[in-house]
C-alpha cells in the first residue's frame, strides 16, 4: 500500500465508500476505515444494512478518502471485498473508535445490531499528487 494512502487510512478521515445496487447505480456511504499491515482496507458496518446486500451480490466497491486537514492529500482506491468477518464483540469498532473518536468503546451500539467487517483487497490505487500553491 502506499505510504501517503496508510497515512489517509490510519488518520480521522472520513472515507466513502462506493458500492453496487442490484440495478447496476451506485451506493455511496460515508465510512469510518482502516488499514491492515496486509493491505486490506477494513470497513466496519452492520450486517443487513444496504452496503452489504450490495457486497453479496457484487464484492467490487470504490473508497475515496480525503485528509479533514488538506483535503488536496486524497486517494481513490477501487478494490474487492475478499472477505466479510464478524465483529459481534466489537473489537474492530473499538478499535476504529479510538482511531476517529479518541474513546476506548464504540458509542453507537443497538440492540440487536450484529457489526461485520469488509476486508478489501485494493486492485487500483490512485494517490492525488500535492499541488503546491504558487506564490
Amino acid at each position: 500500500m502506499d505510504p501517503k494512502v496508510t497515512k489517509l487510512l490510519s488518520g480521522r478521515n472520513l472515507v466513502h465508500l462506493a458500492t453496487v445496487m442490484g440495478d447496476g447505480s451506485p451506493q455511496v456511504t460515508p465510512v469510518w476505515a482502516g488499514c491492515e499491515d496486509d493491505g486490506c482496507i477494513t470497513v466496519n458496518t452492520a450486517e443487513g444494512r444496504v452496503k452489504h446486500k450490495n457486497v453479496l451480490r457484487n464484492n467490487r466497491v470504490a473508497i475515496s478518502v480525503a485528509s479533514a486537514e488538506d483535503p488536496l492529500e486524497m486517494a481513490t482506491i477501487r478494490g474487492v471485498v475478499e472477505e466479510i468477518v464478524e465483529d459481534h464483540n466489537y473489537v474492530h469498532a473499538d478499535r476504529l473508535t479510538r482511531q476517529y473518536m479518541d474513546r476506548d468503546s464504540y458509542p453507537f451500539k443497538r440492540p440487536g445490531e450484529r457489526r461485520i467487517v469488509f476486508r478489501i483487497r485494493p486492485v487500483s490505487v490512485y494517490v492525488m499528487p500535492r499541488i503546491v500553491p504558487s506564490e
